[in-house]
Parts: structure tokens; C-alpha cells; sequence
């Protein structure tokens, strides 16, 4: 593994095939897998879901929103957590439905457009012939996370109609992209922070136990051909790292549970880094029980500490791949000459050692 890559998710261009074409053809030979980039209102991750779905939810009520630009026009997508938009359930819903299964999300639609264009540079050379399609997802308690929810009773009321839409879009990608050509990734920030009991109201007594209802009802419903990896993240809301522990130890051990959780065949786990390189914060990953998924962890970034994080990594976990510490929407696109070069810096560097 030690000369391959992995791309979280989203890369700031307009269009997929800008995407496969900017990083897949240079990258393909290293990658697994290949993202549309998450293209569009996906740049901002959960944002997404927030104003294109929970605004216009008949049974939620809208209690902040994002305040507007300088020039007083509306804005969609938050600057950091305090801008956010937030929501209550309005009194006398019991419990949140969504409807139009399998489309109401967007991620199905999303997906069935980019592969297409996937497909289509695939046939013409322009992609590696041994990728797969990736399809990355936010995972439940990360789409509804309790600081948008003042009330956090109202997280009971919501979170299981999500999850039951989330359940719909993944059975339409599964129906409409072939198998062997898909993989899925879920994306889970909200959890790993809970994992370290960092979030008000929710202690570390129980935690990783919270965040495995999710799994055990999710990731068993993808068929087994179709690829399945989990990318923790520290969260890039207001500036990365937005949550920073002082090791991996929590972290380890939710990529532990949630692998023994996903009741099938888990392909690859991805676990972010600080800009570190000391004994203490890597060595939990000595525990890390993968069973047969790639490990791939996030140290593309900072690259005058990139060596040295590279070499205290393998003194606990001898084999891995790399990435970086998240997806790419928030940089401006001028940064990202520099982060293809740091890619393909990486994967060298690695295969080296």
C-alpha cells in the first residue's frame, strides 16, 4: 500500500469531468478509487443538506441562518460553526419524515450524473481502467449535528427519518451504477469528535457505543460488491483542524467499532493527522484492527513535518496509504496546483520507505 492515495471527497472545480481530468488522470495510477470532487452545493458538505433540505422541511422551523454577505445578499453556506444554520422540530412532530425515498437527499441524483462522466472518461483512456466510481456520504449524526439542534431532544425526533432517507439514496446508487465500478465512503466528523466526549451534553462515558446505531443500520444494506471505506475527520468548519485531540487513542478505537459494526467487508479506513510527528499522539495506532480494509492516513499537508510524521507513523502501523486530512472544498482553487504536487510528492516519499 505504501506508494497509494486516497482523495477524500470534494476538490473546489465546477464540473466532474474537471475533477477526473485535473486530479483522476495524474493520481489514477495511486488511487483506488475516484471522487467527482463533490462538485456544486456538495463543496460545502453538510451546509448542503442544511439549506436544500432541512430549510424547506415542513416540519422544522429555521432558527439561525447564516448571515448574509457585505453587500447584504443571502448566504447559504456558514464561515465557521457560529454562523450556522440552525433548526427546531416544530412542536407536535413526533418524529421527522422525508419523502420522495431515494431522491429527496440530492445523493443519489448527484452520483448517477457523475458516473456517467466517469464511465465516459473511463472508455476513452482519459481514467485508469481499474478505478472505481467513489461516492462519498456524510453519516447521520454528522449531517445532524447536535450544535444545530438547541434542543437536543429534537435529535431523536429527526436523525431516524434521516437515516431511513440516507437508506433509500444508497438502494437508487446501488440499483442505478454497476456494483464493481462503486464504492462508498461515509464521512463521519460529528462522531469522531463525540468519540472524545468534546461535545457540551454528551459525555465520553458511552460515546463510540452512541454512534454505532448508524452503522449497524446502514453500511449492512450495501451489497458486497460495491466498495465500502469510513473517512473520520477533525472537520474543516472555520479553519482546520477545527477539533484537534491530543492522540488518536478515541479515534482508533471508533474505526475499531464502527469496522466490526458494518456486519460486511469493510475496504478502506482513513484517519486525519495533526501536524505532528511525537511519539505520543501516533502511537494508539499500534491498536488499530483493521481486519483486511486499507489504512490510509491523512498526513498529506504541512510538508516540511511531512517526513518526519511518515516515520513515527511506521513505527506503529507498517503499512498504509496516504491522503490528506480532509476533502479540498473550503481552499480556494489557486491552491491546488500545490495540492496535487503534494500528492504525488507523497505517494513517492512513502513508497520509498
Amino acid at each position: 500500500m505504501n506508494n497509494e492515495l486516497l482523495l477524500v471527497g470534494s476538490i473546489p472545480l465546477d464540473t466532474p469531468e474537471q475533477v477526473f481530468a485535473t486530479f483522476g488522470a495524474p493520481l489514477g495510477k495511486y488511487l483506488f478509487a475516484m471522487p467527482d470532487g463533490e462538485v456544486g452545493p456538495r463543496r460545502h458538505w453538510i451546509s448542503r443538506v442544511h439549506y436544500q433540505v432541512l430549510a424547506a422541511h415542513p416540519e422544522l422551523e429555521i432558527l439561525h441562518r447564516p448571515a448574509p454577505d457585505e453587500n447584504g445578499v443571502e448566504r447559504q453556506f456558514p464561515r465557521n460553526a457560529g454562523d450556522a444554520w440552525w433548526f427546531k422540530v416544530k412542536d407536535g412532530v413526533k418524529q421527522v419524515r422525508f419523502g420522495d425515498p431515494g431522491w429527496r437527499l440530492g445523493y443519489a441524483r448527484d452520483a448517477i450524473n457523475s458516473y456517467f462522466v466517469f464511465k465516459t472518461m473511463k472508455d476513452t483512456g482519459l481514467l485508469a481502467p481499474h478505478l472505481r466510481f467513489q461516492v462519498s456520504i456524510p453519516m447521520v449524526n454528522s449531517v445532524l449535528p447536535p450544535r444545530i439542534f438547541p434542543d437536543k431532544n429534537d435529535l431523536e425526533k429527526i436523525r431516524p427519518g434521516y437515516e431511513a432517507a440516507t437508506r433509500a439514496e444508497i438502494a437508487t446508487i446501488v440499483d442505478k451504477i454497476p456494483g464493481k465500478e462503486l464504492a462508498i465512503q461515509w464521512d463521519c466528523s460529528t462522531e469522531v469528535q463525540d468519540s472524545y466526549g468534546s461535545i457540551p451534553g454528551f459525555p465520553l462515558d458511552g460515546a463510540i457505543e452512541r454512534n454505532l446505531t448508524e452503522v449497524r443500520n446502514l453500511s449492512p444494506h450495501i451489497p458486497s460488491e460495491v466498495a465500502l471505506g469510513y473517512h473520520f475527520c477533525f472537520g474543516t468548519l472555520g479553519g482546520w483542524p477545527r477539533f484537534q485531540p491530543d492522540d488518536l487513542g478515541q479515534a482508533v478505537k471508533l474505526a475499531n467499532a464502527f469496522v466490526e459494526a458494518s456486519g460486511r467487508r469493510v475496504d478502506w479506513i482513513h484517519i486525519p493527522v495533526l501536524d505532528r510527528s511525537d511519539d505520543a499522539f501516533f502511537a494508539p495506532l499500534k491498536n488499530l484492527k483493521p481486519q483486511d480494509a486499507r489504512v490510509y492516513i491523512g498526513a498529506i499537508h504541512s510538508m516540511s513535518g511531512f517526513e518526519a510524521r511518515i516515520a513515527t507513523i511506521r513505527r506503529y502501523l507498517p503499512e498504509f496509504g496516504l491522503g490528506a486530512y480532509c476533502g479540498f472544498g473550503r481552499l480556494p482553487v489557486a491552491e491546488l496546483p500545490g495540492v496535487l504536487n503534494d500528492h504525488l510528492k507523497a505517494a513517492e516519499a512513502n513508497a520509498r520507505h
